[in-house]
């Protein structure tokens, strides 16, 4: 049970969203969008956070959108993982959501919300990041579209008031020869070890991973490292986690050395099945 008392508004519009949050903050009412909620809500019991007022965005046509339209995947920030993972029309996308949390959890968690959200791991990201899908973004301002990987800076660089409306991936990429691979350290639930979201494009392997650095990220330079077959796999391996981002995580999931040691065998997992294709 969340300990105090905030208001709820439910509109119906991405305009009256803006309109509503920018009034609430006007009247310090620290609002904040709500979503899925399951972020908030844990936060809220916790007494970490103490918003004085939510705007649910669960009621905006737009952001529950699923549908294909002029050859992109038009897919709504309100839409929960267990719908993605159950109309499958982004496969890789379908089968990172099916790894996130467990059933009960994904029937809430929405694809906005896991981007969005503070945890590390975010793993949602990672097929829109290789797929370079643009994102639509509603604030005082009016509505923006903008690539991912421009806005996707270890985490979403949303300004204020702002919140992310859809996705939109072109067809292109949705049937093309993939691999998901999520190593934790028991079990089938719970947070990574390592994620690996990888595809084949034109010859290329494209990677993502989540897990491995304190956000989920993807790397051109470790991509053409892993795609150098003049050298062994082992050395193109060991070159590539050479361009991590950020240190590798030390958490009660793995600690460095062994998130290293998993990563490069799940690097060569994904490698050798992708180059075989």
């Amino acid at each position: 049970m969340i300990p105090f008392d905030f208001e709820y508004y439910k509109p119906t519009s991405v305009q009256l969203a803006v309109k509503w949050f920018h009034f609430l903050q006007k009247k310090g009412k620290n609002p904040l969008y709500f979503a899925g909620g399951t972020e908030i809500i844990t936060w809220a019991r916790q007494n970490s956070i103490h918003p004085g007022a939510v705007v649910d965005l669960k009621s905006i046509p737009e952001c529950n959108a699923m549908e294909m339209r002029n050859d992109k995947l038009i897919i709504g920030a309100c839409v929960t993982l267990s719908a993605l993972s159950a109309a499958n029309s982004f496969p890789l996308l379908s089968e990172t959501a099916q790894g996130i949390a467990d059933q009960t959890a994904r029937n809430q968690i929405t694809l906005g919300g896991n981007i969005c959200g503070n945890i590390y791991y975010r793993e949602s990201v990672l097929p829109l990041l290789l797929a370079n899908s643009r994102i639509v973004i509603a604030g005082m301002n009016g509505i923006r579209e903008a690539s991912i990987r421009d806005i996707f800076l270890r985490h979403l660089r949303l300004g204020n008031g702002e919140f992310l409306v859809k996705t939109i991936t072109d067809r292109s990429y949705l049937s093309l020869p993939f691999v998901h691979y999520k190593k934790r350290q028991i079990g089938n639930v719970g947070y990574p070890l390592v994620t690996v979201a990888a595809f084949k494009k034109d010859s290329q392997i494209h990677t993502a991973y989540s897990g491995v650095c304190s956000f989920p990220f993807r790397s051109a330079q470790i991509d053409r490292e892993l795609n150098d077959s003049s050298i062994p796999l082992s050395d193109r391996i060991v070159q590539a986690i050479d361009y991590l981002p950020a240190p590798l995580l030390n958490n009660a999931e793995g600690s460095a050395p062994y998130r290293k040691f998993v990563l490069k065998q799940t690097m060569a997992d994904a490698v050798h099945t992708l180059e075989s294709r």
